[in-house]
């Protein structure tokens, strides 16, 4: 057999390696337009959204409407805190499942002094709304906790859009898992997070430095997921919120790019997305997942 050369056997080695790597991954941005009123907002395409990774512009190669079917996670608080808002909760909880189509899953995460998966992913939303029927106000939060068990539970979820709803006053006492930990959590995940923050109107109406924080803290655990906080003081107001939050869901947009950066370091990667303002358009904001973390392998 003929020996190749130096500059034969180098391409040789290249090729091989070329071949031997793995193909480029696609990443997809799950991206939702609202206008000034917070209504979901269907009139873009391709051109009108630009995207940066790590402040580099990436090239957009898929890009569209998704409605395929969602696996759903609900938190409940049921805590002493909440009081007569958990009634509230509830019905914020049955309009979503309303929302659901038959593809769709769902399960139930009740929080007090400790997190319970309640209902495991089932497809029968009646056995959640059984479930809610029975919820009554007992014990401390341990919010952090529960938001660790639903994430938890949504590895074993069967369709590839995922969504986790998290219905507190957002007052955490006595979890194990820290703040910094959960977040961490929510990094990793491939979860959209949606926030509902209600309190006991039962109380003072003058709002405690506490009371301030735990709808802060929804927000810092939903905003970089792609998802948003919302708030509720009245039975009117969590159905709008149910109403809105099953809309976005079913008319959020995809957006997929190949990386400029192929390194599989495993590292962070800070994603962007800027609005190019089609012309015509109302005042537009845009709420989309705002990094991943690179692939090893």
């Amino acid at each position: 057999m003929p020996r190749l050369s130096r500059a034969a056997a180098a391409g040789l080695a290249v090729a091989l390696a070329l071949t031997a790597a793995p193909p480029p991954s696609i990443v997809q941005i799950p991206v939702t337009i609202t206008d000034s009123l917070g209504r979901s907002f269907n009139g873009l395409d391709a051109g009108d959204i630009a995207v940066y990774e790590d402040n580099v512009r990436q090239k957009i190669v898929s890009f569209g409407r998704s409605d395929t079917p969602l696996s759903i996670g609900i938190v409940l608080d049921t805590s002493a805190s909440m009081g007569n808002a958990l009634e509230r909760s509830v019905l914020a909880a049955n309009g979503l499942l309303k929302t659901l189509n038959s593809g769709d899953e769902a399960f139930l995460v009740e929080v007090s002094d400790r997190p319970q998966l309640t209902v495991a992913f089932t497809h029968r939303q009646g056995d959640i709304q059984a479930r809610l029927a029975s919820a009554q106000p007992v014990g401390r939060t341990a919010l952090l906790d529960a938001i660790y068990l639903a994430l938890s539970t949504m590895e074993k979820a069967a369709n590839p859009r995922k969504a986790l709803i998290v219905i507190s006053d957002g007052l955490d006492h006595g979890s194990v898992y820290t703040a910094a930990e959960v977040g961490n959590q929510v990094r990793r995940a491939d979860v959209l997070i949606f926030g509902i923050g209600v309190r006991d109107s039962s109380g003072p109406r003058a709002r405690s430095p506490e009371d301030l924080a735990g709808p802060e803290a929804l927000r810092s655990l939903s905003e970089p997921t792609g998802g948003r906080l919302f708030t509720a003081e009245a039975s009117g107001d969590m159905a709008d919120v149910a109403a809105k939050i099953g809309i976005e869901l079913r008319n959020e947009y995809v957006v997929g790019y190949t990386s400029e950066n192929q390194a599989r370091d495993g590292k962070y990667r800070k994603i962007q997305v800027k609005l190019v303002h089609p012309r015509g358009a109302p005042a537009l904001h845009a709420y989309w997942r705002t990094g991943y973390f690179a692939p090893t392998q």
